[in-house]
């Protein structure tokens, strides 16, 4: 019989496809694994994660590039039903591999109404994290309609981390953090630490960089991140494909952008 655990941290992090992906907006596995190597290693210092994980909608499309669908909506349901198992089957076996295990959470913004949905939803977390299982979360595009998805996974991240009460929230992306510019500008500089009622989004600006199927981008990390870090979760927003990036910031390194709740 499995025992519960009351682990010492619990850390969400969420990975956005720009992170997961090649310049042919492709999947790749060798980077998945680099994510699954850091969680088990925070696990070994009894530190257990939730991922929220991107990427199946371009798992799907890896498969279907036939898919002679008009309809956004319906092309993105069927890529996401497609991708999803995909996906799955990659993290399965990289945890498979340190010995651990993983679990598919898919979930609806309304799944975080209160009531039972959300009651269920602790619920389940609940008896994942306790019996040191790594849920992995992803919107249930399959069924999501406009009104019941989030805005993208980034907000995903933040409702599960409020959820379970996580020490902390880190938000990968392709870019170190927030820049005072642009991030390509050489004369740009790394803000490494910003209070939530600082303004930083003046900063943001708009890059050409293509974004395949991801909805999210540097305004609603930000945004998120305050609205995060209000209810006392330090958010981190950092390089995905830094090494040990996840390792590094659980560990208090100052690696990437903090956002705070001033007097934490």
């Amino acid at each position: 019989m499995e025992v519960e655990k009351q682990y010492q941290k619990r850390i969400v992090i969420k990975v956005g496809t720009n992170v997961m992906t090649n310049k042919d907006n492709r999947i790749v596995v060798p980077i998945l694994r680099k994510l699954v190597d850091q969680i088990a290693r925070l696990y070994e210092d009894d530190i257990i994660c939730v991922l929220i994980s991107s990427g199946s909608v371009i798992a799907g499309k890896e498969v279907l590039d036939g898919n002679t669908l008009i309809d956004p909506t319906a092309r993105r349901q069927v890529y996401s039903a497609v991708g999803q198992p995909r996906m799955m089957r990659h993290y399965y076996s990289l945890f498979h591999d340190y010995g651990m295990r993983c679990a598919q959470v898919l979930a609806t913004k309304r799944d975080f109404d209160l009531g039972k949905h959300r009651d269920n939803m602790i619920n389940c977390y609940e008896g994942l994290l306790n019996q040191g299982i790594v849920p992995i979360a992803n919107e249930d595009d399959a069924v999501s309609l406009s009104m019941s998805m989030f805005t993208d996974n980034d907000e995903l991240a933040s409702l599960v981390a409020e959820l379970i009460n996580a020490d902390a929230l880190i938000l990968l992306t392709d870019t170190d953090g927030v820049f005072d510019g642009h991030p390509d500008d050489e004369d740009s500089n790394l803000i490494r630490n910003v209070t939530t009622d600082q303004a930083v989004e003046q900063f943001v600006q708009s890059s050409n960089k293509k974004e395949g199927e991801g909805r999210g981008g540097m305004e609603s990390k930000i945004n998120v991140a305050k609205k995060t870090a209000a209810k006392d979760i330090p958010t981190y927003i950092a390089n995905g494909k830094r090494e040990n990036v996840i390792v590094d910031i659980a560990h208090g390194k100052n690696v990437g952008t903090r956002i705070y709740h001033e007097g934490d």
